[in-house]
């Protein structure tokens, strides 16, 4: 069965984006860069909510040029091979955006649905294909959570306090048990932790 893995940069006092969702605090990391280009071929859908959807596609559809490199969405004149391969594989990759209020999703290869049905996410992910990853997309990312239906959680770490912005998960009325798969510190300061629900 495919997993579905929620990635996500967090702040050391745990939030994802600032007050008005912006994300230009994330500390820039090349080795992470280059773990995540690695681990693309593992995975063929990405799920967001509107918000982050509108984020994404307003960038790495333009993200593609006739360079070897292609530029960095949280640091202005960074550029690297491993961002290229990221913005090729978005491209192509299958997207699903849930949203209400969205009229149209007209970024290739994406699907609009309107409500999160937690039948229909079980369907998707006993579906033949690669894993499906979630950026951001708080919301849906708690949704899916009170349903139990994220496999593993991805955070990468960054060494600051924002003192405040968005949580990433919220109204989630149970406690859960998670399993730690992996602790990496990286020589950025950042450190990846992956876990998994606890068995």
């Amino acid at each position: 069965m495919r997993k579905i893995v929620a990635f996500n940069h967090v702040s050391a006092d745990g939030y994802f984006a600032t007050a008005d969702g912006k994300m230009d605090w994330v500390i820039q990391d090349e080795e992470i860069g280059k773990r995540a280009a690695e681990g693309m071929s593992e995975t063929g859908t990405v799920l967001f909510g509107r918000r982050t959807y509108e984020q994404f596609a307003s960038f790495w559809p333009h993200a593609l040029d006739e360079s070897s490199t292609a530029p960095d969405p949280h640091a202005p004149g960074h550029r690297s091979r491993e961002l290229k391969a990221m913005a090729v594989w978005l491209n192509e990759a299958t997207k699903l955006v849930f949203s209400k209020s969205l009229k149209e999703a007209t970024w290739k290869n994406t699907r609009l649905l309107r409500e999160l049905d937690p039948r229909k996410i079980e369907a998707l992910k006993r579906q033949p294909g690669g894993d499906i990853i979630m950026f951001g997309s708080g919301s849906i990312a708690s949704q899916l959570t009170q349903h139990g239906l994220i496999d593993e959680y991805q955070f990468v770490v960054s060494p600051l306090l924002l003192g405040g912005g968005r949580s990433l998960l919220s109204g989630v009325s149970a406690r859960q048990k998670l399993e730690l798969l992996e602790a990496k510190p990286f020589r950025a300061g950042n450190v990846m932790l992956r876990y998994a629900h606890a068995s």
